[in-house]
Protein backbone atom coordinates (compact mmCIF):
# COMPACT_ATOMS: atom_id res chain seq x y z
CA UNK A 1 0.00 0.00 0.00
CA UNK A 2 1.80 3.40 -1.15
CA UNK A 3 1.46 6.16 1.47
CA UNK A 4 -1.78 8.43 1.31
CA UNK A 5 -4.01 5.65 -0.73
CA UNK A 6 -5.93 4.27 2.44
CA UNK A 7 -7.25 1.45 0.21
CA UNK A 8 -8.53 -0.20 3.24
CA UNK A 9 -11.21 2.34 3.80
CA UNK A 10 -14.08 3.79 2.10
CA UNK A 11 -14.00 7.33 0.62
CA UNK A 12 -16.13 9.97 0.14
CA UNK A 13 -15.09 11.11 -3.21
CA UNK A 14 -16.01 14.55 -2.58
CA UNK A 15 -13.18 15.78 0.29
CA UNK A 16 -10.68 12.35 -1.19
CA UNK A 17 -8.08 15.54 -2.60
CA UNK A 18 -7.89 17.54 1.14
CA UNK A 19 -4.37 16.73 1.99
CA UNK A 20 -4.24 15.70 5.89
CA UNK A 21 -1.31 15.35 8.61
CA UNK A 22 -2.41 13.31 11.78
CA UNK A 23 -0.69 14.29 14.68
CA UNK A 24 -1.16 11.59 17.80
CA UNK A 25 0.11 9.32 20.26
CA UNK A 26 -1.86 7.33 22.30
CA UNK A 27 -4.11 4.07 22.22
CA UNK A 28 -6.62 7.06 22.53
CA UNK A 29 -6.32 8.40 19.10
CA UNK A 30 -6.34 5.61 16.91
CA UNK A 31 -10.26 5.53 16.13
CA UNK A 32 -9.47 9.29 15.16
CA UNK A 33 -6.65 8.13 12.85
CA UNK A 34 -8.64 5.39 11.25
CA UNK A 35 -11.36 8.04 10.87
CA UNK A 36 -9.26 10.98 9.25
CA UNK A 37 -7.89 7.82 6.88
CA UNK A 38 -11.36 7.13 5.49
CA UNK A 39 -12.29 11.14 4.85
CA UNK A 40 -9.01 12.47 3.25
CA UNK A 41 -5.61 11.62 1.77
CA UNK A 42 -3.20 11.75 4.94
CA UNK A 43 0.16 12.19 3.91
CA UNK A 44 2.06 12.35 6.76
CA UNK A 45 1.58 10.81 10.49
CA UNK A 46 3.58 12.78 13.55
CA UNK A 47 4.06 10.84 16.97
CA UNK A 48 6.01 10.59 19.70
CA UNK A 49 9.32 9.01 19.72
CA UNK A 50 9.52 5.01 20.96
CA UNK A 51 9.86 4.79 24.78
CA UNK A 52 11.11 2.12 26.91
CA UNK A 53 8.14 0.40 28.08
CA UNK A 54 8.05 -2.55 31.02
CA UNK A 55 10.20 -4.12 33.08
CA UNK A 56 12.79 -5.03 30.04
CA UNK A 57 13.00 -1.50 29.47
CA UNK A 58 11.98 -2.13 25.88
CA UNK A 59 11.99 0.70 23.26
CA UNK A 60 8.25 0.39 22.19
CA UNK A 61 6.68 2.80 19.41
CA UNK A 62 3.76 4.35 20.47
CA UNK A 63 0.12 2.87 19.20
CA UNK A 64 -0.27 5.69 16.64
CA UNK A 65 2.81 4.71 14.88
CA UNK A 66 2.30 0.82 14.84
CA UNK A 67 -1.48 1.76 12.78
CA UNK A 68 -0.08 4.52 10.33
CA UNK A 69 2.79 2.32 9.35
CA UNK A 70 0.35 -0.50 8.63
CA UNK A 71 -1.96 1.55 6.47
CA UNK A 72 1.42 2.72 4.74
CA UNK A 73 1.76 6.12 5.41
CA UNK A 74 4.63 7.83 6.49
CA UNK A 75 5.61 8.70 9.92
CA UNK A 76 7.92 11.08 11.95
CA UNK A 77 8.91 10.96 15.64
CA UNK A 78 10.31 14.17 16.60
CA UNK A 79 11.87 14.55 20.02
CA UNK A 80 10.61 18.38 20.04
CA UNK A 81 9.13 20.22 17.55
CA UNK A 82 11.50 22.86 17.32
CA UNK A 83 13.94 21.26 15.03
CA UNK A 84 13.91 23.12 11.66
CA UNK A 85 14.01 19.69 9.91
CA UNK A 86 10.48 19.00 11.66
CA UNK A 87 9.20 22.37 9.75
CA UNK A 88 10.76 21.38 6.69
CA UNK A 89 8.78 17.92 6.54
CA UNK A 90 5.59 19.46 7.34
CA UNK A 91 6.25 21.72 4.48
CA UNK A 92 6.50 18.89 2.34
CA UNK A 93 3.83 17.34 2.56
CA UNK A 94 2.00 20.21 1.87
CA UNK A 95 -1.24 19.84 4.22
CA UNK A 96 -4.60 21.25 3.84
CA UNK A 97 -5.93 19.98 7.10
CA UNK A 98 -3.77 19.55 10.53
CA UNK A 99 -5.80 16.88 12.70
CA UNK A 100 -4.53 16.25 16.25
CA UNK A 101 -5.64 13.81 18.70
CA UNK A 102 -3.97 13.40 22.50
CA UNK A 103 -0.33 14.06 20.64
CA UNK A 104 1.15 15.41 23.97
CA UNK A 105 3.11 18.54 22.25
CA UNK A 106 2.61 22.07 21.88
CA UNK A 107 2.42 23.16 18.62
CA UNK A 108 4.30 26.21 17.39
CA UNK A 109 2.56 29.43 15.48
CA UNK A 110 4.57 28.67 12.36
CA UNK A 111 2.56 24.77 12.22
CA UNK A 112 -0.88 26.11 13.54
CA UNK A 113 -0.44 29.01 9.91
CA UNK A 114 0.78 26.24 7.99
CA UNK A 115 -2.35 24.39 6.44
CA UNK A 116 -5.03 26.46 4.87
CA UNK A 117 -7.78 25.36 6.87
CA UNK A 118 -6.23 25.31 10.13
CA UNK A 119 -5.19 22.74 12.48
CA UNK A 120 -7.92 20.77 14.40
CA UNK A 121 -7.81 19.09 17.48
CA UNK A 122 -10.02 16.31 19.15
CA UNK A 123 -10.02 17.13 22.83
CA UNK A 124 -11.45 15.10 25.80
CA UNK A 125 -14.00 17.07 27.82
CA UNK A 126 -16.56 19.52 27.16
CA UNK A 127 -14.15 22.94 27.01
CA UNK A 128 -13.68 24.99 28.82
CA UNK A 129 -13.88 22.64 31.34
CA UNK A 130 -10.93 20.66 32.24
CA UNK A 131 -8.23 22.19 29.86
CA UNK A 132 -4.59 20.91 29.78
CA UNK A 133 -2.85 17.03 29.73
CA UNK A 134 -5.37 14.76 32.07
CA UNK A 135 -9.06 15.72 30.94
CA UNK A 136 -10.38 12.11 31.42
CA UNK A 137 -9.53 11.76 35.10
CA UNK A 138 -10.38 15.51 35.99
CA UNK A 139 -13.96 14.52 34.78
CA UNK A 140 -14.41 11.91 37.27
CA UNK A 141 -12.12 13.69 40.18
CA UNK A 142 -14.78 15.88 40.00
CA UNK A 143 -17.51 13.93 40.18
CA UNK A 144 -18.92 15.30 36.62
CA UNK A 145 -21.99 13.61 35.34
CA UNK A 146 -21.09 13.78 31.90
CA UNK A 147 -18.13 14.54 29.68
CA UNK A 148 -17.35 14.63 25.68
CA UNK A 149 -15.32 15.53 22.93
CA UNK A 150 -14.28 18.89 21.39
CA UNK A 151 -14.00 19.77 18.05
CA UNK A 152 -11.06 22.69 18.22
CA UNK A 153 -9.85 25.02 15.74
CA UNK A 154 -6.45 25.21 17.68
CA UNK A 155 -4.57 28.53 18.73
CA UNK A 156 -1.60 29.57 20.65
CA UNK A 157 -3.02 28.62 23.73
CA UNK A 158 -3.62 25.69 25.99
CA UNK A 159 -6.89 23.93 24.74
CA UNK A 160 -8.38 27.69 24.13
CA UNK A 161 -9.29 27.24 20.64
CA UNK A 162 -12.82 28.65 19.34
CA UNK A 163 -15.03 25.43 19.45
CA UNK A 164 -16.43 23.55 16.45
CA UNK A 165 -18.38 21.43 17.71
CA UNK A 166 -19.11 19.34 20.81
CA UNK A 167 -20.32 15.79 21.69
CA UNK A 168 -21.34 14.73 25.00
CA UNK A 169 -21.49 11.21 26.67
CA UNK A 170 -22.89 10.40 30.57
CA UNK A 171 -20.04 9.26 33.63
CA UNK A 172 -21.11 6.16 35.06
CA UNK A 173 -20.75 5.75 38.43
CA UNK A 174 -18.65 2.38 37.75
CA UNK A 175 -16.74 4.78 35.04
CA UNK A 176 -12.48 4.23 35.49
CA UNK A 177 -9.79 6.60 33.46
CA UNK A 178 -9.70 3.43 31.72
CA UNK A 179 -13.34 2.75 30.71
CA UNK A 180 -14.19 6.08 30.33
CA UNK A 181 -10.77 6.94 27.60
CA UNK A 182 -12.21 4.08 25.54
CA UNK A 183 -15.65 5.69 25.27
CA UNK A 184 -14.36 9.13 24.40
CA UNK A 185 -11.87 7.25 22.13
CA UNK A 186 -14.89 5.97 20.15
CA UNK A 187 -16.69 9.58 20.64
CA UNK A 188 -13.42 11.14 19.02
CA UNK A 189 -14.06 9.07 15.98
CA UNK A 190 -17.38 9.76 15.48
CA UNK A 191 -17.30 13.49 15.75
CA UNK A 192 -14.63 13.68 13.57
CA UNK A 193 -16.62 11.37 10.80
CA UNK A 194 -19.37 13.65 11.47
CA UNK A 195 -18.35 16.93 11.54
CA UNK A 196 -14.68 16.98 9.97
CA UNK A 197 -16.68 16.91 6.33
CA UNK A 198 -19.63 20.05 7.21
CA UNK A 199 -16.14 21.69 8.11
CA UNK A 200 -14.61 20.78 4.63
CA UNK A 201 -17.40 21.66 3.03
CA UNK A 202 -19.54 24.63 4.57
CA UNK A 203 -17.56 25.57 7.83
CA UNK A 204 -18.76 25.59 11.20
CA UNK A 205 -19.69 28.49 13.13
CA UNK A 206 -16.36 28.94 15.22
CA UNK A 207 -17.33 29.28 19.12
CA UNK A 208 -15.91 31.73 21.37
CA UNK A 209 -14.71 30.01 24.57
CA UNK A 210 -16.10 31.59 27.63
CA UNK A 211 -12.83 31.78 29.85
CA UNK A 212 -13.75 32.16 33.53
CA UNK A 213 -15.62 28.69 33.17
CA UNK A 214 -12.21 27.45 32.12
CA UNK A 215 -10.62 24.54 34.76
CA UNK A 216 -7.37 22.86 33.99
CA UNK A 217 -6.18 19.33 34.25
CA UNK A 218 -2.81 18.92 34.48
CA UNK A 219 -0.43 16.20 33.88
CA UNK A 220 -0.79 13.19 36.76
CA UNK A 221 2.26 12.40 39.12
CA UNK A 222 2.36 9.14 40.17
CA UNK A 223 2.93 10.36 43.96
CA UNK A 224 -0.64 12.00 43.84
CA UNK A 225 -1.59 8.59 43.83
CA UNK A 226 -1.54 8.36 47.89
CA UNK A 227 -4.81 8.71 49.29
CA UNK A 228 -6.15 10.26 51.82
CA UNK A 229 -8.69 8.55 54.05
CA UNK A 230 -9.57 12.03 56.02
CA UNK A 231 -11.68 13.03 52.65
CA UNK A 232 -15.06 11.43 51.92
CA UNK A 233 -15.17 8.34 50.81
CA UNK A 234 -16.72 9.45 47.51
CA UNK A 235 -13.62 11.41 47.07
CA UNK A 236 -11.67 7.92 47.49
CA UNK A 237 -13.77 6.61 45.62
CA UNK A 238 -13.52 9.07 42.61
CA UNK A 239 -9.98 9.51 42.70
CA UNK A 240 -9.11 5.49 42.78
CA UNK A 241 -11.09 5.36 39.24
CA UNK A 242 -9.89 8.43 38.16
CA UNK A 243 -6.35 7.33 38.57
CA UNK A 244 -6.39 3.81 37.02
CA UNK A 245 -4.93 2.53 35.48
CA UNK A 246 -2.32 5.51 35.57
CA UNK A 247 -0.55 6.76 38.04
CA UNK A 248 -2.85 4.59 39.95
CA UNK A 249 -3.65 4.93 43.45
CA UNK A 250 -1.69 3.52 46.78
CA UNK A 251 -1.15 3.66 50.50
CA UNK A 252 2.22 2.72 52.58
CA UNK A 253 1.89 -0.59 53.90
CA UNK A 254 5.32 -1.70 55.90
CA UNK A 255 7.04 0.68 54.08
CA UNK A 256 6.28 -0.21 50.76
CA UNK A 257 3.33 1.04 48.41
CA UNK A 258 0.23 -1.38 48.64
CA UNK A 259 -1.64 -0.63 45.00
CA UNK A 260 -5.06 -0.40 45.42
CA UNK A 261 -7.02 -1.34 42.83
CA UNK A 262 -10.96 -1.44 43.19
CA UNK A 263 -12.50 -0.40 45.87
CA UNK A 264 -16.69 -0.18 47.27
CA UNK A 265 -18.19 2.36 49.24
CA UNK A 266 -20.57 1.43 52.35
CA UNK A 267 -22.03 3.26 54.99
CA UNK A 268 -20.79 3.20 58.60
CA UNK A 269 -21.46 4.87 62.02
CA UNK A 270 -18.45 4.64 64.94
CA UNK A 271 -16.09 6.41 66.04
CA UNK A 272 -12.45 5.16 64.64
CA UNK A 273 -10.11 7.74 63.11
CA UNK A 274 -9.89 8.04 59.57
CA UNK A 275 -7.67 5.28 58.23
CA UNK A 276 -8.57 3.24 60.74
CA UNK A 277 -8.43 -0.91 58.82
CA UNK A 278 -11.51 -2.51 59.47
CA UNK A 279 -12.69 -6.26 59.11
CA UNK A 280 -15.56 -5.72 56.69
CA UNK A 281 -16.79 -9.45 56.08
CA UNK A 282 -13.95 -11.30 54.74
CA UNK A 283 -12.41 -8.26 53.31
CA UNK A 284 -10.44 -5.55 54.72
CA UNK A 285 -11.96 -1.82 54.79
CA UNK A 286 -10.74 1.66 55.88
CA UNK A 287 -12.21 4.50 58.24
CA UNK A 288 -13.29 7.54 56.00
CA UNK A 289 -14.16 11.29 56.93
CA UNK A 290 -17.91 10.01 56.41
CA UNK A 291 -17.99 6.08 56.33
CA UNK A 292 -15.33 2.88 55.12
CA UNK A 293 -13.91 2.21 51.71
CA UNK A 294 -13.80 -1.60 51.36
CA UNK A 295 -10.86 -2.92 49.10
CA UNK A 296 -11.66 -5.01 46.77
CA UNK A 297 -8.83 -5.70 44.80
CA UNK A 298 -5.37 -4.87 45.76
CA UNK A 299 -1.55 -5.18 44.63
CA UNK A 300 1.47 -5.52 47.26
CA UNK A 301 4.59 -4.72 46.24
CA UNK A 302 6.28 -7.33 43.90
CA UNK A 303 3.31 -9.23 43.27
CA UNK A 304 0.38 -9.00 41.09
CA UNK A 305 -3.04 -8.13 42.04
CA UNK A 306 -5.11 -9.81 44.28
CA UNK A 307 -8.57 -9.86 45.97
CA UNK A 308 -8.82 -7.89 49.37
CA UNK A 309 -10.16 -11.29 51.37
CA UNK A 310 -6.87 -13.15 49.50
CA UNK A 311 -5.22 -10.11 50.48
CA UNK A 312 -6.04 -10.33 54.32
CA UNK A 313 -5.94 -14.07 55.07
CA UNK A 314 -1.87 -13.76 54.49
CA UNK A 315 -1.79 -10.52 56.43
CA UNK A 316 -4.05 -10.82 59.80
CA UNK A 317 -1.98 -7.44 61.34
CA UNK A 318 -3.66 -5.45 58.77
CA UNK A 319 -6.63 -5.38 60.30
CA UNK A 320 -6.48 -2.30 63.06
CA UNK A 321 -3.30 -0.32 61.87
CA UNK A 322 -4.17 3.37 61.12
CA UNK A 323 -2.81 4.70 57.62
CA UNK A 324 -1.57 7.68 57.62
Amino acid sequence: MQPGTNSAYPRDDKIEIMRSIFMGSPEFALPALTALASLSEIVGVVTQPDRPAGRGRTLMPPPVKVLAEKLGLSVIQPETMRLPEVMDRLRSWQPDVIVVTAFGKILRPEVLSLPGRGCLNLHASLLPRHRGAAPIPAAILAGDAETGITLMKMDEGLDTGAILAQQKIAIHPEDTAASLSRNLSALAAETLQTFFPVYIREGLAAVTQDNSCATYAPRLMKEEGRLDFRQSSEQVSRKVRAFHPWPGTFILWKGHPLKILEVELESFQGGQEPGTVLPYGLFPAVRTADGIIILRQIQPAGKRPMAGDVFLRGAREFIGQVLA
